[in-house]
């Protein structure tokens, strides 16, 4: 599983020029499932999310988490964070988790995300454009695989 969390000031996701899902102050997530992904992996990765101190405090250190000043998330699937650009110009994304399989995990990642923070998601496999104004820049990518 990869998840690329930004921290934003704002962000919004669209599907046919309509807003479907927005955060205020909080983080943009792009998720992706490979093979192997599992429960206890999503378990893992909503526990690093919600703990990670990028957030600044009152002396504009990164020491907070998303717990701790109240945010909120936008959740976005991203199957392309899995392309394979070793061979040739075009990407593969063999590694990247089939749709029917990846969806309910996602499902289930955003479930869990929700027990702990306000979360409002893209629509799964649809066209979307992304716009999202990121604090800092600050931007971590997260991975974690079944051993």
């Amino acid at each position: 599983m990869r998840v690329v969390v930004q921290r934003v000031k704002e962000a919004n996701v669209k599907v046919n020029k309509k807003v479907v899902g927005k955060t205020d102050y909080g983080y943009m997530l792009l998720v992706s499932f490979t093979e192997g992904d599992n429960l206890d992996i999503i378990n893992y990765m909503v526990k690093k999310i919600i703990n990670l101190r990028i957030m600044d405090d009152e002396n504009k250190v990164m020491n907070k988490s998303i717990l701790d000043i109240k945010g909120s998330i936008l959740s976005i699937s991203q199957f392309t964070l899995y392309a394979d650009t070793k061979k040739g110009n075009r990407p593969s994304y063999i590694k990247a988790l089939n749709g029917e399989e990846a969806v309910k995990l996602y499902d289930l990642f955003n479930q869990k995300l929700k027990k702990f923070v306000p979360v409002e998601t893209g629509i799964f496999g649809a066209e979307m454009e992304v716009s999202l104004i990121n604090d800092g820049p600050i931007t971590i990518l997260l991975e974690k695989e079944n051993v």
